[in-house]
């Protein structure tokens, strides 16, 4: 048994052909200090995915570049050789990354429909969605999410600052939100599943609509699952929630029940609130039927700031591991392309992504984070399950996973800037490693 080591330091530096070979040896002493174990026998989840978000915003960066530079980035997220992303979240209407605010009608008259337009949608994020499913070489599964419903349909008469789906409206929208699933099915694109609404106890001066849990449990049971029914779109899957982990419990807790059980097929989460892993914990434990997939994270500027890659780097990649090891099933980065300045926004929310262009140079700018979460998309395959694990401290984050093939994957985070050793132990066979400071490491054991 061997196991081949990559490793990316926190300065970026890495060369993808050169990696460490080593063989794993019998346990004769019995070692017991600085272990990390792994379990195959104990087994997690089943791991579906990691993708990201094409947005209006990343679109509209996307329409900037040249033919070499764009093929340059769908072949390094979607191609089966590289970061092999296979979901994609994408907005119903505009949402604080798009370059203006905009809804496919406004007419509140029109109950049939007729007057929705789905070319907002197709001006950016239709040809970059279709570039990354020609780079992937198979459909993609998306995931639709809102920010906010028309603004005639809301209390406050906008589609930002908060405000709520008047409930006269809660079929309209319904079958709203079923025609944008049909507009993309229309043209070849799998839509895998839905959220109810975006951060859905969110006011923001951006697009945004507030939901109780009593409104989000009515809306689901009483019109947007029949919707789906109705319009042949059972097999989209609903998600709930889509918001941060400080209150996923609760809101779970509010919304599953005897009635809704078959109608939620999981809780998306976002990480903005902090790890709050338990709170993860907590809804596996409760309801073990349930997906867990985190459908948004990223460096906010105005949080964190843009000078620190690797900090910025490690903070996403822990919780990468945290949500992980909690019951994560998938992972949506948010956007996938943004410009040097992490925008546009149309209300300046800057953010990091592990793209960005500079349109000046006209150069495409790879980040750091787009080399940490090679580590994870790469190397752990769609179906692999999550393998039990235990570790000697708290200073390096781990996980691991076993891939169809039955290679095993395992995930080290030195959170530390001293070199880390570690003794990895998996069926009374030791090998021993030494992890970077500041470095995350995959090992594939064969």
């Amino acid at each position: 048994m061997n196991v081949e080591l990559f490793t990316t330091y926190g300065d970026g530096n890495r060369d993808e052909r050169q990696y460490h070979l080593l063989e794993f040896e019998k346990d004769e002493d019995g070692v017991e200090n600085k272990v990390v174990n792994l379990y195959p026998q104990v087994r997690f989840q089943i791991m579906e995915g990691f993708g990201g978000a094409i947005t209006d915003a990343a679109g509209y960066v996307y329409s900037l570049m040249d033919d070499e530079l764009k093929k340059q980035l769908m072949n390094t997220y979607f191609s089966p050789e590289r970061m092999k992303y296979g979901i994609v979240r994408i907005h119903m209407d505009s949402c604080d990354f798009s370059t203006e605010m905009y809804e496919a009608m406004s007419d509140e008259n029109d109950r049939e429909l007729e007057s929705f337009s789905f070319e907002r949608t197709e001006k950016y994020i239709i040809p970059m969605l279709a570039d990354a499913q020609k780079a992937a070489g198979k459909p993609l599964e998306i995931m639709l999410s809102p920010w906010s419903p028309p603004a005639f349909m809301k209390t406050n008469g906008e589609r930002k600052c908060g405000g709520s789906l008047k409930p006269q409206y809660q079929a309209f929208w319904a079958d709203y939100i079923c025609r944008y699933i049909i507009e993309f099915e229309k043209r070849g694109y799998m839509v895998r599943r839905i959220s109810l609404q975006n951060e859905a106890k969110a006011v923001q001066e951006w697009d945004s609509c507030v939901y109780t849990a009593e409104q989000e449990k009515e809306f689901l049971r009483d019109y947007m699952y029949p919707a789906l029914q109705a319009h042949g779109l059972s097999e989209v899957e609903i998600f709930i929630w889509d918001h941060n982990k400080e209150r996923v419990f609760e809101r779970t807790c509010q919304i599953v029940d005897e009635d809704t059980e078959d109608m939620v097929a999981g809780v998306a989460f976002h990480w903005y609130s902090g790890d709050h892993f338990e709170a993860l914990e907590l809804v596996r434990q409760k309801f073990p039927k349930l997906k867990l997939i985190i459908s948004e994270s990223c460096i906010e500027y105005t949080k964190f700031g843009a000078a620190d890659n690797r900090r910025n780097a490690a903070r996403l990649s822990h919780e990468m591991i945290g949500d992980l090891n909690a019951g994560m099933c998938a992972f949506y980065d948010w956007n996938l392309l943004l410009d040097e300045t992490g925008g546009p926004n149309h209300v300046e929310n800057l953010c990091h992504a592990p793209f960005l262009y500079d349109r000046t140079a006209k150069k495409l700018l790879p980040q750091l984070i787009q080399q940490y979460f090679y580590h994870f998309s790469h190397y752990i395959k769609k179906d692999a399950v999550r393998i039990g694990f235990s570790r000697y401290t708290d200073k390096l984050d781990v996980t691991a996973f076993e891939n169809p093939d039955g290679t095993k994957v395992v995930i080290f985070l030195n959170n530390t800037k001293e070199k880390m050793p570690a003794v990895l132990r998996m069926d009374d066979e030791i090998v021993k490693l030494e992890l970077p400071g500041g470095s995350i490491t995959t090992g594939i054991i064969r």
